[in-house]
């Protein structure tokens, strides 16, 4: 967490325990950006890497709910909202994602598309039967 802080997002509140201590937030907190970073990790171990994803299109929707602490163990989640195909080989996929920490507590939470392959309904992806 500190390196992150220190590499990518160094606001006193990340990388200096003094400081962070004297902040609204009494102590080191993640930076949002490095939460985001651990959400997507869980989302290519457990999905993306497992599906023909050719690329992110966007994030709609960003919300840091509450502040990642030192030990905190986050969850995350994925549900699928909708599957837009937009020819015969490739679709929008707009998703809804979360983590929690340990507490079960919101942490983070987005909506967002991504592009994946796929295949038209009963065909191959080339348009063959």
């Amino acid at each position: 967490m500190l390196d992150f802080g220190r590499r990518f997002d160094p606001l006193p509140l990340h990388t200096d325990e003094d400081a962070a201590a004297r902040s609204r937030f009494v102590g080191l907190i993640a930076s949002g950006f490095h939460t985001l970073a651990v959400l997507q990790r869980l989302l290519v171990d457990a999905v993306f890497s497992r599906a023909a994803v050719i690329a992110g299109r966007e994030i709609s929707s960003l919300r840091m709910r509450a502040p990642v602490r030192p030990g905190d163990v986050l969850r995350g989640t994925m549900e699928i909202v909708e599957v837009r195909p937009r020819d015969n080989v490739a679709a929008v996929v707009r998703s809804r994602g979360a983590l929690t920490n340990d507490s079960g507590a919101p942490v983070l939470e987005l909506q967002g598309g991504t592009r994946w392959e796929h295949r038209p309904p009963g065909g191959r992806a080339d348009g063959a039967a």
